[in-house]
């Protein structure tokens, strides 16, 4: 808690009257990234339904923010699976049912492989490979999971 303290420039008195110990923090932390990956999600949805995007483009984003963009989080993720299991199981849930959303949208619009579940892009979420494989790996697996998982043309 002092680290903490020190690095967010206040006095551990002030942290501590916050939050009281330090699951609350773990809590807080929690619930804020929690926030953040359900406004990223809604958005997606959001722009599917407007038109802006498609679901199938989507659900490659998303993919590419897993895998390439938020090393950190994944991290941070795994932690609070086990420190905060309730807030950890109200993100997921949000995250697979916005998932479920963006692939019935891209069924109906043949460009999501009619086969391809939930489950499947959940699978590819949690085994896709973390910040020690480079780069250049990580960018050719997500060329790779579009041509798996896209309807032909």
């Amino acid at each position: 808690m002092d680290e903490i303290a020190t690095q967010a420039g206040v006095a551990v008195g002030t942290l501590y009257r916050h939050f009281p110990t330090k699951q609350d923090l773990i809590e807080a932390i929690a619930e804020d990234l929690g926030a953040t990956i359900a406004e990223t999600l809604d958005a997606a949805v959001a722009g599917i339904i407007d038109g802006h995007r498609t679901a199938a483009d989507e659900i490659m984003d998303l993919m590419r923010r897993v895998v390439v963009e938020m090393g950190d989080e994944r991290l941070l993720r795994a932690a609070l699976s086990d420190l905060a299991p309730q807030v950890f199981q109200a993100i997921q849930a949000h995250a697979r049912e916005s998932v479920e959303r963006m692939i019935t949208m891209a069924h109906q619009a043949g460009t999501l492989r009619p086969d391809i579940t939930v489950d499947d892009v959940i699978l590819l979420l949690t085994t896709s490979p973390g910040e020690q494989t480079p780069k250049p790996a990580r960018l050719r697996w997500l060329e790779l999971v579009r041509n798996a998982l896209t309807a032909a043309k």
